[in-house]
């Protein structure tokens, strides 16, 4: 599957999806974040794809933002409409039944940290660098960073990076907590996929509701959050899988998803 930004593979149940613009660093411009969006609902529907990862083409950046060439021509209801279109394709990452997983291999500054941070896991090469540099530019992150950043590595932290347009490495990011796992460059790529083989192999009708009890119980109070979270553990009780994780168990041997 290729889209004119994008390049799309399958295998192993995995599908990468590479941004494939890197003449402009891999920015991400409204044509690219709607294809994005269309893919990872098409994937959705096929049998081929029970994990995805996202990258970005060529040696240099993940994503490296926001294309700043458009942004300088925008007014105010053009930039807001813009925004809320890549709001969209954020929406369907987080709330996807699909794992994304963010193999980043380059700068992710911007509107590429934003993408990064919408994505459930995000493994990064240990050149890459990170941060949300909009501040230089006049403008704050208008793509999520002022939200998702602080619930990822807090208030404070977010504030001093958003404030100072700062650069952090991909060790300081894995620190902070706004990454996973640091590899060297010419593992990231195999290392993203082997975690979602592994993510794809399990039952994947448990995987959904986990997802979506995070998603949507870090919106709720906690009282409220565990209340959704039992609703969901229920619904677990009604499925194959849980009967065949269950009986595997006790029988002492691997289980064979229904749904995986």
């Amino acid at each position: 599957m290729t889209t004119s930004n994008l390049l799309v593979e399958c295998r192993d149940q995995v599908a990468h999806i590479t941004i494939n613009r890197p003449d402009a660093m891999n920015a991400l411009n409204p044509a690219t974040a709607d294809e994005l969006k269309r893919t990872i609902k098409e994937l959705e529907k096929s049998v081929e794809a029970k994990a995805v990862v996202i990258t970005g083409q060529g040696p240099k950046a993940f994503c490296a933002g926001g294309d700043v060439a458009l942004m300088r021509t925008l007014g105010p209801i053009e930039a807001r409409k813009v925004a809320l279109g890549v709001a969209e394709l954020f929406h369907t990452i987080e709330s996807s039944p699909l794992v994304v997983i963010a193999a980043v291999n380059g700068y992710a500054l911007g509107g590429g940290c934003e993408l990064a941070m919408a994505c459930d896991l995000r493994l990064a090469a240990e050149k890459a660098q990170l941060g949300q540099p909009e501040i230089n530019l006049g403008i704050l992150p208008g793509w999520g960073g002022t939200q998702r950043l602080p619930r990822l590595i807090g208030v404070s932290r977010a504030k001093k990076l958003i404030f100072t347009g700062e650069r952090i490495t991909a060790q300081q990011a894995m620190e902070f907590g706004l990454v996973d796992e640091v590899l060297p460059g010419d593992e990231l790529l195999e290392a993203a996929h082997a975690l979602a083989v592994t993510i794809a192999g399990k039952p994947q009708s448990a995987i959904r509701m986990i997802k979506q009890s995070i998603y949507h119980g870090m919106q709720m109070d906690l009282d409220r959050a565990i209340r959704y979270e039992a609703e969901l553990f229920g619904m677990c009780f009604a499925t194959k899988d849980k009967q065949e994780g269950m009986d595997a168990f006790f029988e002492k041997r691997p289980p064979k998803w229904q749904d995986c």
